[in-house]
């Protein structure tokens, strides 16, 4: 059985910071929140399905200022972002980002940002929840890169939903609807300095907006707070069940920090065929040729709605001998029926296996299936 878990307090001080946004999530309805990149994350209301429900019917407005910017600046931006890079970033376009795992030596996934080219010479990577300000510093340090690496003054704010390409239409102009996914423009409005770029952290389609003036956090919400009311805007924050769903990989929630992209199931996104050498590159071709021992795969977990697990729990053959690790579970509105994300040993990992998950509710029957669940 899990171990109940137990909410404290969030201790205020310096070691965790606020974002810009963070009082107008509190104002709008937002309970509950995690720590991401030493940063509060808000997450969610008392009401998770009406939050769900926002995100997929309308448009959600999300706090991600957790979502913290690592620049890079300087004659040889690009050349050390390509090197730190799994994913080929040779031919990235200013006003063009790319999603970009980042690997140590060993070839494990140490983090998968969003990789954005603001101008010739400057590179942000938006990362997901470790440390790359420092590893990007030790990397440059090593092989003496011509570059200013630094924590910018940048704060993304999401608007996700099927109703949010028309209220960013509606705030900033026709032009945004002509904005390619994963594309972006650096605009001032009315006084606000921002990056807009098609991009977020769902399937519902959206965009992100990179405010560049902490001091502005709050003319930003409510320019699209005020003007998002037509449209039954909600706020909320990035949606596990959404996301599980559709299957948006996680860093840190999905897997350990052992695992590789190739075991994440997101090998698509590295690029081996390439002739520069980047960061665990050697090791990640010879995991390619050698094959997985475990993969992140889906689970079909029968009986009644659980819980959601708030730490990783066991998985298990029906005979009771260890299969891996079940890192995600949730109720699915969408499927109705039980979802859940593991890291499983091969041979278990085929899909069609039939294994059994522990819950708060005793052992349950689940069958392992591919990503993204296709019901």
């Amino acid at each position: 059985m899990m171990e109940s878990f137990r909410i404290m307090e969030l201790s205020k001080g310096p070691r965790v910071r606020f974002s810009p946004f963070y009082e107008r999530s509190v104002e709008s309805g937002i309970r509950v929140a995690s720590v991401y990149n030493r940063t509060v994350l808000p997450v969610a209301t008392d009401d998770p399905k009406a939050d769900y429900e926002a995100l997929t019917e309308r448009v959600a407005i999300w706090d991600v200022g957790c979502q913290r910017q690592v620049q890079v600046h300087g004659p040889d931006a690009l050349k050390l972002c390509r090197y730190m890079s799994a994913r080929d970033l040779s031919q990235l376009k200013i006003g063009v980002a790319k999603y970009a795992p980042l690997c140590d030596h060993e070839g494990r996934l140490i983090n998968d940002p969003v990789v954005l080219r603001v101008d010739e010479e400057t590179i942000w990577f938006s990362i997901a929840d470790s440390d790359i300000l420092l590893w990007a510093r030790a990397i440059a340090g090593e092989g003496d890169y011509d570059v200013e690496i630094t924590e910018p003054d940048v704060s993304p704010l999401a608007v996700q939903g099927p109703m949010a390409a028309a209220l960013i239409a509606q705030v900033f102009g026709d032009w945004t609807k002509e904005l390619k996914f994963f594309h972006f423009r650096r605009i001032t409005h009315q006084g606000i300095p921002l990056v807009i770029c098609r991009s977020g952290w769902s399937k519902q389609g959206g965009f992100e907006l990179f405010l560049e003036d902490s001091a502005k956090g709050a003319d930003l919400w409510d320019l699209i707070w005020n003007a998002g009311k037509d449209f039954g805007i909600r706020a909320g924050g990035p949606n596990n069940l959404e996301r599980t769903e559709n299957f948006l990989f996680s860093w840190g929630s999905d897997a350990d920090l052992d695992c590789d992209p190739f075991q994440c199931a997101i090998g698509q996104y590295v690029d081996l065929g390439v002739e520069h050498d980047f960061v665990g590159k050697e090791a990640l071709i010879a995991k390619r040729v050698e094959g997985p021992t475990r993969e992140l795969k889906g689970l079909l977990i029968d009986g009644e709605p659980l819980e959601a697990n708030p730490t990783p729990v066991g998985l298990q053959n029906p005979n009771g001998t260890y299969a891996g690790e079940t890192r995600i579970i949730c109720y699915s509105h969408k499927f109705q029926r039980n979802l859940g994300l593991g890291v499983i040993e091969v041979p278990n990992n085929l899909p069609g296996t039939k294994l059994k998950v522990e819950t708060n509710d005793g052992w349950r029957p689940a069958t392992v299936t591919d990503l993204p669940f296709d019901l």
